[in-house]
């Protein structure tokens, strides 16, 4: 699939056409800034502890906030808790979030400017896991149900001037989807799509679009999907962006920022949130920043390049290249750096690759630095005649992903296969700023199969903190595992335990589990569908009581929450048995 044929392209920023929604006054998509909008943890009906959550959010530049409506007394809440906002001089737009009951979003239509649902089980029923088998007849019968429920909700958002994000969770794709698409891209697409051409239909256009997934690369390609058949079918509407179960600390932020940052990279995204399993109002500065980053490429100088005829966008794979020692061909991609006494982030940095040297004096070192304006055709030919080399890959353009982009993309077309080592070179203060802005860039080139190395640099920032933020990048786009990672929701008013002091003493207690997926869930909701990725999860099953589950199997329900880390550990160990 060729970009082109979906309006985007690869080296120059631009954002996606839109049509404009109106979410309580504030507009997204169209010529509007990218929104940043966070969640509360609070229970909804806890109106004073919610309004000054909310205060927070708003205080750290939040421009919408969404609440969890497992109920319409939660549902009615709303309207409580938006009069107390406006009379502390607070308007920011509302979102109720909607799970499992149809009825409960026409109740929340009345209090709040925008409703969240989710095609996986509005009219559906919880995903049951179980192999279904629906006839012609009877998934057009399916259909024909969820039209005629979802059109007298559409009426009264129109009738009470309310937008509507219609936001697919991979991990709860309905029974009636798996059946025909299994989960997969596909699938999480159709999800989607069924409601969408509904709104379509209905000329209902106050409409966001949202598909989320705690996998960055699954992500990150079905949203290019979705925007290419959206395109196919003549619909524009605008798209909330957010890699859900992030996790919290640096790699909850590197995953974010991994995953919304490859979708803004090409102009994909209208609003974002940054999922983290911490205060809510944690995650807007992150958010901020990795907005305003990515929007500076608009003003960049346009970058002539032509996409490599075998390039996938919608399912890259990695570029063939030429291993040199551990670099390349089937080898995972390197980390470039010096060389720490911690060990265990990973026993392979390539260290001291000195010195790294120009085209014209190649015969002194295998890796050679380039940039995408050395690919003169002389060079590129100078380039061809040379083994065993390692080319370093540079930018020093406002649009470096474009740039770095244009530049393998040249060398496929000229059928080089020489290993590309991604080289940043960047001055930034602290280490969070660096995180995302060198997620953001390099996450981008990964996914896309671009890398067989990366080499981060920064002064002030120390090589342990260089070195741990490139793995975490790997780690965050599967490109390598080197630790234990954690799906781990960030809470929400459906919660019922200390959702981050047990993440973090899941992760003391598993920490040392290399490679391991271990699912850390407030609730059922997306719990068991997003585990599927995972290994083992840990769910919370009630006040008090939590469920263990093997991957998306439940193997101990209701297991008292003093007692669940514990047995999640011997789990874990009987199954090395």
């Amino acid at each position: 699939m060729s970009t082109r044929q979906i309006d985007i392209n690869l080296f120059n920023y631009a954002r996606r056409a839109t049509v404009e929604v109106n979410v309580g006054g504030v507009t997204i998509g169209c010529t509007n800034p990218v929104r940043v909008q966070s969640m509360t943890n609070t229970s909804t009906m806890d109106t004073e502890g919610s309004v000054e959550q909310v205060l927070r959010i708003v205080a750290k530049g939040g421009d919408i906030v969404r609440l969890t409506t497992q109920g319409n007394r939660e549902a009615v809440n709303l309207g409580d808790i938006k009069e107390q906002l406006k009379a502390r001089g607070c308007n920011v737009p509302l979102v109720a979030d909607v799970h499992f009951n149809a009825s409960v979003a026409d109740t929340a239509a009345k209090y709040a400017d925008k409703i969240r649902v989710n095609p996986g089980n509005y009219v559906d029923p919880a995903r049951t896991f179980k192999q279904l088998e629906y006839t012609d007849a009877e998934y057009a019968e399916e259909l024909r149900r969820l039209r005629e429920r979802f059109v007298s909700f559409l009426d009264i958002c129109k009738a009470e001037g309310r937008a509507v994000r219609v936001g697919v969770n991979h991990g709860s794709l309905s029974d009636r989807i798996m059946s025909r698409y299994g989960d997969t891209p596909s699938g999480v697409v159709e999800s989607c799509l069924e409601f969408l051409r509904i709104c379509r239909d209905e000329n209902f256009n106050n409409v966001v679009v949202s598909i989320k997934t705690s996998n960055t690369t699954m992500m990150v390609t079905t949203v290019r999907r979705l925007v290419r058949v959206m395109a196919e079918e003549g619909i524009s509407y605008p798209l909330h962006l957010g890699v859900t179960e992030a996790g919290d600390a640096e790699d909850g932020r590197i995953k974010s920022a991994v995953g919304i940052g490859a979708l803004l990279a090409d102009g994909i995204g209208d609003t974002v949130r940054v999922s983290l399993a911490e205060a809510p109002e944690n995650e807007i500065p992150v958010a901020r920043e990795l907005t305003r980053y990515v929007a500076q490429r608009a003003s960049a100088p346009a970058i002539e390049a032509v996409e490599a005829p075998g390039f996938n966008y919608e399912e890259p794979v990695r570029r063939k290249t030429c291993a040199f020692g551990i670099i390349g061909g089937e080898n995972v991609p390197v980390v470039v750096g010096d060389e720490v006494e911690e060990k265990d982030i990973a026993p392979d940095i390539v260290a001291g690759l000195v010195p790294v040297v120009n085209l014209k004096d190649a015969k002194d070192s295998r890796f050679i630095a380039v940039e995408y304006g050395d690919l003169t055709p002389g060079n590129i030919a100078r380039i061809r005649a040379l083994k065993d080399i390692v080319l370093v890959a540079s930018s020093s353009h406002v649009n470096a992903v474009g740039e770095l982009r244009a530049l393998v993309h040249r060398l496929m077309i000229e059928g080089i296969e020489a290993p590309v080592i991604m080289r940043r070179a960047y001055n930034e203060d602290n280490i969070e700023t660096l995180r995302i802005k060198a997620s953001a860039d390099l996450g981008v080139l990964l996914i896309d199969g671009l890398v067989d190395g990366l080499w981060i640099e920064n002064p002030g920032i120390s090589a342990t903190d260089l070195n741990a933020l490139a793995f975490g990048i790997l780690q965050a786009t599967r490109a390598r595992m080197s630790k234990t990672e954690y799906i781990a929701c960030p809470g929400c008013g459906r919660t019922l335990y200390d959702l981050q002091g047990t993440l973090a003493r899941i992760k003391a207690a598993t920490g040392h589990l290399k490679g391991l997926k271990i699912g850390v869930m407030g609730c059922i909701v997306n719990g068991p569908g997003e585990m599927a990725d995972a290994d083992y999860g840990y769910v919370g099953a009630g006040r008090g009581k939590v469920s263990l589950y093997r991957r998306k199997e439940c193997v101990e329900k209701n297991v008292p929450e003093t007692e669940a880390i514990e047995r999640l550990l011997q789990l874990i160990e009987n199954d090395k048995n």
